[in-house]
């Protein structure tokens, strides 16, 4: 899997500063937007914030804050740990109850028990309730992990502690799916069907406009014409809340913050007819992780400070604001805008705007300041 993110220097005028939708659109997305149903065994969440933030340095640290560019690097790998599966060998035991005849119709049927059991979950301490009892289950930037629930019980206090013990969790989704019982192939096309109960982390809020996956089709067709069909039904989400101390980020070496929570993204007055707005970075192939914006940060003042102007001035990146960048409800990935100085909460006035059909909004906004600034000038 690779890194992807995308970076922009733009002209120095306030304007700059407006959400860089362009690069929401143009950012490849990652490889894994959430568990492999053909491949549905238990992976650790590899994410590894120290490795990423020094690949965000050294892709500056050479070239500085270039124009629109994008650069992929390994830095957040899954494939190890997937095993194929044997044609026709044991799947996941499903614990889970099978309702009916085990049919896609039976699934799908709204009186069934599990759409009841999914209605009736509560949200645990700390988490706010996103979707409930939809039939489909979250695709989104920011995947970490999964893991079925223990006893095929729709245990959604266990799917928070485990997001609570992996890094840079802020939300998960619990659901129910019909699976193949034994991996379907030529020998044993559309097997008796199991179920599992799922639970899937991510490092950025879920919401229902995430929630996609329907399911699938797994394997070849039977004599009656009929492939394997995954359902998934009865998918509930939940988001760490503003309120809670585990969705704060944490601090970092040399700046001062994380700031207050703020009501937007910075949008600073020009001063003295000059833009402090240095340029933004986009990163979407892992968690809502600011210190990737630390890490560029400081790389960019590294660069500037190589390159000044004939008078020995450069521009210093002395604050840098992080923040989730939604597009129609739907996190895009860890968003860094850099200043040469510090601004105060009350320029925290950007919360997203409309552009056409589409809706870009602003949450999880922090500012960092760098705690000895630098006055730009060797």
């Amino acid at each position: 899997m690779h890194s992807t993110y995308l970076i922009a220097t733009l002209c120095g005028v306030a304007i700059a500063q407006k959400l860089n939708i362009k690069a929401v659109d143009e950012l490849e997305l990652p490889s894994a937007l959430g568990p492999d149903a053909a491949n549905p065994t238990f992976v650790p969440a590899a994410y590894d914030s120290q490795k990423a933030a020094e690949f965000a340095a050294s892709s500056v640290l050479n070239d500085g804050l270039s124009l629109e560019t994008v650069v992929e690097e390994v830095i957040f790998d899954r494939r190890d740990g997937l095993r194929k599966r044997n044609d026709c060998s044991p799947e996941t035991p499903g614990l889970g109850p099978v309702p009916g005849d085990g049919s896609v119709a039976s699934y799908q049927d709204s009186a069934n028990s599990l759409h009841s059991v999914a209605l009736a979950a509560l949200p645990p301490n700390g988490y706010e309730q996103n979707f409930i009892n939809v039939d489909a289950s979250t695709q989104q930037v920011g995947y970490l992990t999964y893991k079925s629930l223990s006893n095929g019980s729709y245990n959604i206090p266990e799917c928070a502690a485990f997001c609570d013990s992996v890094q840079l969790c802020m939300a998960f989704n619990v659901w129910y799916e019909r699976d193949p019982s034994i991996t379907p192939a030529a020998a044993c096309p559309n097997p008796a069907p199991v179920t599992n109960a799922k639970c899937a982390l991510y490092g950025y809020p879920v919401s229902r406009e995430s929630a996609t996956n329907v399911g699938q089709y797994r394997g070849p067709q039977d004599a009656n014409g009929q492939a394997f069909q995954v359902v998934v039904i009865g998918s509930n989400g939940y988001s760490k809340s503003n309120s809670s101390n585990s969705s704060t980020p944490g601090a970092f070496t040399n700046f001062t913050g994380p700031s207050e929570l703020l009501n937007g993204a910075i949008f600073a007055p020009l001063v003295d007819g000059n833009d402090t707005y240095l340029g933004m970075r986009l990163y979407n192939n892992g968690p809502y992780d600011p210190s990737l914006c630390a890490a560029t940060c400081q790389a960019t003042t590294a660069y500037d400070q190589r390159h000044p102007a004939a008078d020995g001035t450069y521009q210093p990146c002395n604050f840098f604001n992080a923040f989730i960048l939604s597009k129609n409800d739907v996190s895009q990935g860890t968003y860094c805008a850099f200043y040469s100085r510090a601004w105060d909460p009350s320029y925290a006035t950007n919360t997203g705007y409309k552009d056409g059909d589409d809706t870009y909004t602003v949450t999880s906004s922090y500012s960092y300041t760098l705690t000895t600034l630098d006055p730009g000038h060797i």
